[in-house]
């Protein structure tokens, strides 16, 4: 499974980044906000990406704004060119699903975003999404399982060999990944937060005192 962080604040990718198992980034409008506010002033989206994507090895995920075709086009247009590692990010509505379509004809890859059902990531992937990300927090807050979305997401797509990865996203604590992992998912989008947790353990922390502790007696 690759990890990627759900993120646009550049101090988050470096701290991720050093841990030595990051493999991409996901941001959208929202995070980008959060960055801006962090960072006390107006940030230039466009550079932002790049500057991520010179911080990392693997694929950046950066969205359009737009919600008709030609202007969801005109930002991938300008989006794509960015960097090689930027992977446009398009909604899961009809106007986008038209532009995957035709992205995905002239090699710009796309990750197919705010996806809740099985039949959208059916029709993501048909259209040629690269990447297709189903929100797991946000379908367990309406009472439905995210993990059941992730199960049927990946179930159709081995049916019928489908390319396109599924990235599991809106992941709120380790149980989300662990599961993922376990059916297969291809990605995992996190935030810090959530990539901090999977290394904690209580056993690991009392296991680790009592070591210090024998130690200290013995060098005593």
């Amino acid at each position: 499974m690759k990890f990627f962080i759900d993120t646009a604040d550049l101090d988050e990718v470096k701290e991720a980044q050093d841990m030595g198992v990051l493999d991409g980034v996901t941001t959208n409008p929202s995070l980008m906000k959060k960055a801006a506010e962090k960072a006390g002033r107006r940030l230039d989206f466009h550079e932002q990406i790049r500057q991520i994507c010179e911080m990392v090895e693997g694929d950046v995920s950066a969205e359009v704004t737009a919600v008709d075709f030609d202007g969801i086009m005109a930002e991938a247009h300008a989006l794509a060119p960015i960097h090689p590692r930027v992977v446009v990010k398009v909604p899961l509505i009809l106007e986008g699903i038209k532009a995957i379509k035709a992205l995905h004809s002239e090699g710009i890859r796309v990750n197919c975003t705010l996806c809740f059902s099985p039949t959208q990531a059916l029709i993501a992937a048909k259209a040629g999404a690269a990447y297709i990300s189903p929100f797991l927090g946000r379908v367990d807050d309406i009472s439905f399982s995210g993990l059941k979305l992730l199960e049927e997401i990946i179930t159709i797509y081995g049916n019928y060999g489908f390319e396109t990865e599924v990235l599991a996203a809106s992941i709120r604590h380790p149980i989300h990944v662990l599961e993922a992992a376990m059916m297969g998912a291809h990605v995992a989008t996190m935030p810090l937060s959530v990539i901090k947790k999977l290394l904690k353990h209580p056993l690991t922390d009392i296991g680790l005192e009592y070591f210090l502790a024998d130690w200290k007696k013995f060098r005593a």
